[in-house]
């Protein structure tokens, strides 16, 4: 049998993220910091461990069959893949930044300056949308440092938490390109990678619309149920059980994660005692 072939990121948060999302999504991955390649156990796969920047080359190439980039990846340096699905993790923005004491406030205060930046085609169309022009100096890597060498007015790079910014006595001025894990294949998958491709879109679907939801139970009186149901709509209806003690009733039901705190204080006002809210591991519509 076949194995489809995934390609993620050799190190870092994206990495991370990536390894978890298919441990969740039953892929038991015995990695080991370093290696290269791992071939999974209950499940059909082989993982590459790459360059982020490289992955989407080996996936038009042909070379692996999936990858997980960052989508700034795509932005920075499209190639012929096929983005299937957001992940949701990894999430940045492609900022610009400058000195603390930098006057440069706004984006229109760019036009003229010198960027440094890893990311020259993502800066210049932006530049170009803005009706702005700069003089781009293209660094790989610690981009943070060029201000203080003199090397450059500005930078553009990614930001996260911005820790790495205020280290570097920067401040962010304007976001302009948002960021994160996604899922993409190449062109030409034979069938039989394709149904191992549609199973693992599957799993990966099933595990994110869970981390969305929240499974919520509760015990109320039973003259309560249609102010509880209006309450609860859940997927289609709150499941409705009758408890031992007579005129109670148990109520299961689904919750938005954001809107847990709102409907748990409501359901107590409607009267629900024993209130359990408890994570999804899968959900499958």
């Amino acid at each position: 049998m076949k194995r489809l072939i995934i390609a993620i990121q050799k190190s870092g948060r994206l990495q991370e993220g990536s390894l978890e999302l298919l441990k969740e999504c039953g892929l038991k991955v015995d990695y080991r910091n370093g290696q290269l390649k791992v071939i999974t156990s209950d499940y059909p796969a082989e993982i590459l461990f790459l360059r982020n920047s490289d992955i989407p080359q080996y996936v038009a190439d042909g070379v692996v069959d999936v990858g997980i980039v960052g989508s700034n990846v795509l932005e920075e340096e499209p190639k012929h893949v096929e983005p299937i699905l957001n992940l949701g993790f990894s999430r940045c923005r492609l900022s610009f930044a400058v000195p603390k004491t930098s006057e440069i406030s706004q984006v229109s205060d760019l036009n003229g300056k010198r960027i440094a930046t890893s990311y020259p085609n993502s800066v210049r169309r932006f530049l170009a949308r803005e009706g702005l022009s700069a003089e781009i100096h293209t660094i790989s890597g610690s981009v943070e440092i060029a201000p203080s060498l003199d090397l450059a007015d500005a930078i553009a790079d990614i930001v996260s938490t911005g820790n790495t910014l205020f280290q570097n006595n920067l401040r962010e001025v304007f976001s302009f390109l948002e960021s994160e894990a996604v899922l993409i294949k190449g062109a030409d998958l034979d069938q039989e990678k394709q149904e191992l491709l549609d199973q693992l879109v599957f799993r990966i679907e099933s595990v994110l619309a869970a981390k969305e939801f929240k499974y919520i139970l509760l015990n109320a009186p039973k003259q309560q149920l249609d102010r509880i149901c209006e309450i609860l709509p859940g997927m289609k209806s709150p499941t409705i059980l009758p408890l031992a003690t007579d005129g109670w009733i148990s109520v299961h039901s689904v919750v938005r994660q954001k809107e847990v705190w709102q409907v748990v204080r409501q359901l107590k006002t409607a009267g629900a005692e024993g209130i359990l809210v408890c994570p999804i591991e899968k959900m499958v519509s």
